[in-house]
């Protein structure tokens, strides 16, 4: 029987280094990374210092320092970042387009809407997470529904549904945000640059556990994002339905991303670099792209969030995001000329 052999351009590429090398400079990144958080900041803490605040033992400030400020927060900032890299991944590989991003579709507009309606309005703040998940499900919803065609879902359609939605969500933001007093406003306006600051175990457990289990069904979506790379007609004809793998592939994403707006706010960036970055390091096999693109994003936020806060004064962690992203993109979309080119 002849078999269908895709064209070399489209196939997975190959790692450029070993993966084993690859996770395992990411892990020792990580770890650095960590171990910096934990231990450097407006209170400096020696090796000695958190060891016994680890274990709740020594100074109480201590313990207080790190079991209620600094674990949270980086926790935090690993679990957004890996949300956010592997969101980023599932939709640039199922839209075959290297400009997707969780704000492309409007699902970061749809929860940073809910998120400004909770805190403009006065609502308790317990109802955050909960309601800026809600609103990426709801956006992802709309925007499937306006994508719909009679065989499937238009990929077209859904970018331009989700750049639209965008618009209108920002434009009822900045009028929520007017409307509301100053120090609501203030919060609000905070929250939308996206900041980890003052993060707690609540928002970990409340938003953590769907996230993890978004990750570890991210990563299974490896094969489909493979044969949708391959061009919609190879992909038809190997069996594969694309109504049913872009719906499954988007749900996931955006469970992800609504789930990282949830906790730190607008973070921008890191669902755009970092799957471009991993691509390069391992090639464009998803079977190594959505794990990698984990630890990618980790790495990224944890670094972001440490840079944010060793300043007199802390600067949103967005903010950081934007000014080490913006360059690297740039640098990225000069190395690739087309940034289609490698999905």
């Amino acid at each position: 029987m002849q078999t269908i052999s895709p064209p070399k351009s489209l196939a997975p590429q190959k790692a450029r280094i070993s993966p084993l090398l690859a996770g395992l400079a990411l892990l020792l990144a990580l770890f650095a990374v960590f171990a910096l958080s934990i231990t450097q900041g407006s209170v400096q803490l020696s090796w000695h210092e958190f060891s016994l605040a680890l274990l709740r033992e020594g100074d109480p400030r201590y313990q207080t320092i790190v079991w209620d400020l600094r674990l949270p927060r980086v926790i935090a900032a690993l679990v957004v970042g890996s949300a956010l890299g592997v969101s980023g991944a599932l939709l640039q590989g199922m839209l075959r387009n290297g400009l997707a991003s969780p704000f492309l579709l409007g699902i970061s507009a749809g929860s940073g809407l809910a998120a400004v309606a909770i805190l403009g309005l006065g609502i308790w703040q317990i109802w955050l997470p909960l309601g800026a998940w809600l609103g990426g499900v709801v956006t992802i919803i709309i925007v499937y529904l306006l994508a719909r065609t009679g065989t499937g879902i238009s990929v077209e359609r859904l970018i331009l549904g989700g750049v639209a939605l965008s618009s209108l969500f920002g434009a009822v933001q900045s009028m929520l945000l007017l409307l509301s007093p100053d120090g609501q406003a203030q919060a609000a306006l905070s929250w939308l640059i996206g900041s980890l600051n003052g993060r707690s175990w609540q928002e970990i457990t409340v938003a953590g556990p769907s996230m993890v289990v978004s990750l570890f069904a991210g990563c299974l979506l490896a094969r489909q994002l493979n044969v949708l790379s391959l061009g919609e007609d190879l992909a038809v004809g190997l069996g594969t339905s694309l109504m049913r793998s872009r719906v499954l592939i988007g749900l996931v994403a955006t469970l992800l991303a609504a789930g990282a707006v949830s906790i730190a706010g607008l973070v921008g960036f890191v669902g755009l670099i970092v799957p471009h970055g991993i691509r390069l390091l391992v090639g464009t096999d998803y079977r190594l792209v959505l794990p990698f693109s984990a630890l990618g994003g980790a790495l990224v936020l944890a670094v972001a969030d440490l840079l944010a806060r060793l300043g007199p004064t802390e600067v949103p962690v967005g903010i950081v995001t934007a000014v080490m992203g913006a360059p690297v993109f740039l640098w990225l979309l000069h190395h690739r000329r087309r940034l289609a080119g490698g999905l």
